[in-house]
């Protein structure tokens, strides 16, 4: 599968509309100064404000540029600030929630990648990824394609950058307070998928590679390990670990001394740069010091400003070309501006635009979903969606585990419930009840763990792990 519809490799033809952009290019300098990174911001974000469509869109069906988002945010701009002409009803946030939205989102056969992809724009856009609308839950979405039997992976495990940008997105993609929603025993069998797909060069690739020495012996995907590297670092993992420092290592030996740029699988290219310093930001490792500092005095930074034409602020895809790339300028600017691949929205500019918008309560009769993991402490973690047609505006966890017996995906997720009704203490769950101070208690969207009962109030959108333990 190609990285989430976002085709590194594809060359773009700029529209002539947008040949004013293609100027001088911005000469490399030995470690890119601060305010060569401020003209780059300021430049880069009114590129991928050109970009946006007469109707406020930047994405819609085929090839899309909803990455601009992440780009931007990193950038400090809001994406409910982005608006054709100033009418601000046309604002790109509200257009990209509004398509969210939509039933026929995103298509008759939708992959993981799909909901990842979303997942991660709409964080940085400002828009709740579990409260879309009163329909869509994009976690609940994400946690329909856990593979039960391949636990860890998310979606077929022959494609593994779906298990990746599922972690990106559900360690990247916060609560609005800035908590990590899901579970860590969720984050940990992600963790383990990744961490047994690393390469014998210390990076990693698109494909699966566990349990396959010709596959882990294969050279690995520039691309691929700056986004598996920020995938450990957003679930939990330290810049020190063994394996970071080898995805380190292995960046460190492919970058060219004269420019900073790194020899990825296809050649030289600003997204692959893009995906290697994306990483590296991910992890607060600087990649502008150190290890990527090369001889000639270059730095990856500096070949991506390099890549820039200014004052267009638009990225060429490769060195020689001629004309800016949308994709690559929404890898190079996020890179530059320090992202890894996602971002808190910034505060918006505009009046009365709030910084998060998000379904506040169930709609009655409304059909919907939610995640739910639940751990019995075995470490056989379950992991599904549970879908379900509330009643009211909010609903009890008794309702969802008994939703959870017939309707989730994955299937098998919750296979009993005691008590079977009521409000009371949950007692038992999938046949494993409580014994003295080891009893089933639940966290919503990463809230301290306490008592489960049958009453407990769950709200749209709420994120529900379940756990047996003291």
């Amino acid at each position: 599968m190609s990285r989430l519809t976002f085709p590194r490799r594809l060359a773009f033809t700029a529209s002539a509309s947008l040949g004013a952009f293609c100027l001088t290019v911005l000469p490399a300098a030995a470690t890119a100064t601060p305010a060569q990174i401020a003209t780059s911001k300021t430049n880069g974000v009114a590129y991928l404000k050109s970009l946006q469509a007469a109707d406020g869109s930047y994405a819609g069906t085929g090839l899309s540029n909803e990455w601009a988002f992440s780009a931007l945010a990193a950038a400090g701009t809001a994406a409910v600030d982005v608006a054709p002409g100033g009418d601000t009803t046309k604002n790109a946030r509200s257009v990209y929630r509004n398509l969210l939205a939509t039933a026929a989102w995103p298509s008759a056969s939708p992959v993981v990648t799909d909901y990842e992809r979303a997942t991660l724009n709409a964080y940085a856009a400002g828009i709740d990824p579990s409260r879309v609308s009163a329909s869509r839950n994009l976690i609940g979405d994400i946690y329909g394609y856990w593979q039960t039997a391949e636990p860890g992976y998310f979606g077929p495990s022959a494609n593994f950058n779906g298990t990746v940008f599922a972690a990106l997105a559900l360690g990247g993609a916060k609560t609005q307070a800035g908590a990590q929603r899901t579970p860590q025993a969720l984050r940990n069998a992600l963790i383990t998928r990744i961490r047994a797909n690393q390469h014998d060069d210390g990076g990693w690739n698109y494909g699966k590679a566990e349990g396959d020495p010709t596959q882990l012996a294969t050279t690995s995907d520039i691309d691929m390990t700056g986004a598996a590297m920020a995938a450990l670092c957003v679930s939990g993992v330290p810049n020190t670990d063994t394996d970071i420092t080898q995805a380190k290592a292995f960046l460190k030996g492919k970058l060219v001394p004269a420019s900073g740029a790194f020899n990825a699988m296809f050649g030289v290219n600003t997204d692959s740069n893009g995906w290697a310093v994306s990483g590296l930001n991910a992890c607060g490792i600087n990649p502008q010091t150190g290890d990527f500092l090369t001889s000639a005095g270059k730095t990856p930074v500096d070949f991506l400003i390099a890549q820039q034409f200014n004052p267009g602020g638009g990225f060429k895809y490769l060195p020689s070309d001629t004309a800016p790339s949308a994709y690559a300028s929404i890898d190079g600017l996020r890179a530059v501006a320090g992202g890894g691949f996602t971002a808190a929205p910034p505060a918006p500019v505009t009046s009365g635009a709030p910084q998060w918008v998000a379904q506040s309560a169930f709609t009655s009769g409304t059909a919907t979903k939610l995640a739910l993991t639940v751990d019995d402490g075995t470490g056989s973690l379950k992991v599904c969606s549970v879908a379900f047609t509330p009643t009211g505006t909010t609903t009890t966890l008794g309702a969802v585990l008994d939703a959870a017996t017939t309707a989730a995906t994955p299937t098998g997720c919750v296979s009993g419930v005691t008590p079977t009704s009521g409000t009371g203490t949950l007692t038992s769950l999938n046949g494993k009840a409580n014994s003295g101070s080891n009893t089933w208690k639940v966290s919503v969207d990463g809230s301290s763990f306490a008592g489960a009962t049958r009453g407990k109030v769950i709200n749209a959108g709420d994120t529900i792990a379940l756990r047996w333990g003291s």
